[in-house]
């Protein structure tokens, strides 16, 4: 690495999240405060193998904070799991004098991350991007926030629906090894049952619940379901399931899909996503590499790579309870 920074480059990796934009906005204005030449990177890895490169300046990224999706666009590269490819991405980043690397992503940018820097002993950091929120050393992933009210929203809705008739809708949300979408979503939005993976409710379990709601007299109910969760084999199996085993309710599926992926992000993901962009180059300037920006307790830190991928999603058990509680 270079005595002093000079050009950093920053992309988007992995599926977008509500946030990105302003974090790829905060990354270039903090380099230009900080006299830096910043480098857009299109596509992620694959845009870094292919040498698909872009100055950017603060104007570049004017009006995209309210944007939601990554103008930076993002891919998944094969190439990049190759060690040729990651040779080639680093004699692009070389050749174009690019000294350091911003890359806002999930675990599988973080991964590539690691990989690339035992190879190269180049200097990245990273910002965490995803509607998940399973990245261990942060409070909160840029997305999340809005994935949340996204989902809440369209809860609200099919509520309507289900209260207007004598009906149990189960509501698929994203979450495929974790559970904090549906649980923090589903106490939100007051639902009579939450299915994460990492609470094994069970069938049987599942269907005295709702029986006990219809006898305390409710005429409709909300489930939701993280996509990860392993009560059925999947959410149709699962209300065939219920319609075979109770046949009190017109059981309806809705699988929000993609759009909780989508959408303006809140105010608090743009201010979390500006933080942490800002958080980034302070970093670098510091010489730190091979770190995660985070927040922790409302303050930005620094987490090793590694660190952010170890060990599985811990659920917050009190939200358990408080959900166990309210539902009732």
């Amino acid at each position: 690495m270079k005595s002093k920074l000079q050009r950093i480059g920053v992309l988007t990796s992995g599926g977008d999240s509500p946030g990105m934009n302003a974090a790829i906005r905060a990354v270039v204005r903090s380099c230009a405060y900080h006299n830096l030449e910043c480098i857009g990177i299109f596509r992620g890895y694959e845009g870094l193998i292919e040498g698909d490169f872009k100055p950017l300046g603060p104007r570049s990224v004017k009006n995209i904070i309210n944007r939601g999706g990554t103008f930076l666009k993002s891919a998944r590269s094969k190439e990049f799991r190759t060690e040729e490819g990651r040779a080639k991405a680093y004699r692009n980043l070389k050749e174009a004098d690019v000294d350091a690397l911003v890359v806002i992503g999930g675990d599988g940018t973080f991964a590539g991350a690691i990989q690339f820097n035992k190879e190269h002993d180049f200097p990245i950091v990273g910002l965490p991007g995803t509607i998940d929120n399973d990245i261990n050393g942060t409070d909160y992933t840029i997305g999340y926030d809005t994935a949340l009210n996204t989902v809440v929203e369209a809860i609200d809705k099919i509520r309507d629906t289900a209260n207007s008739h004598n009906r149990l809708f189960l509501v698929e949300v994203m979450g495929r090894d974790a559970g904090d979408i549906a649980l923090n979503a589903g106490i939100g939005a007051g639902a009579e049952e939450i299915l994460i993976p990492e609470e094994d409710m069970g069938k049987d379990r599942l269907i005295a619940s709702l029986k006990r709601s219809k006898k305390a007299g409710k005429t409709s109910s909300i489930v939701v379901v993280a996509e990860g969760d392993q009560i059925g084999k999947n959410i149709l199996g699962l209300a065939d399931y219920i319609r075979n085993n109770m046949d009190e309710y017109e059981v309806k599926v809705t699988v929000l899909g993609h759009i909780q992926r989508g959408g303006s992000p809140s105010c608090y993901d743009r201010v979390l996503a500006s933080r942490l962009g800002v958080g980034a180059i302070d970093a670098l300037m510091k010489g730190e590499r091979g770190v995660m920006i985070g927040l922790v307790h409302n303050k930005v830190i620094s987490v090793p790579f590694e660190q952010t991928l170890e060990g599985e999603n811990e659920i917050d058990t009190e939200l358990i309870r408080v959900a166990d509680i309210t539902s009732t």
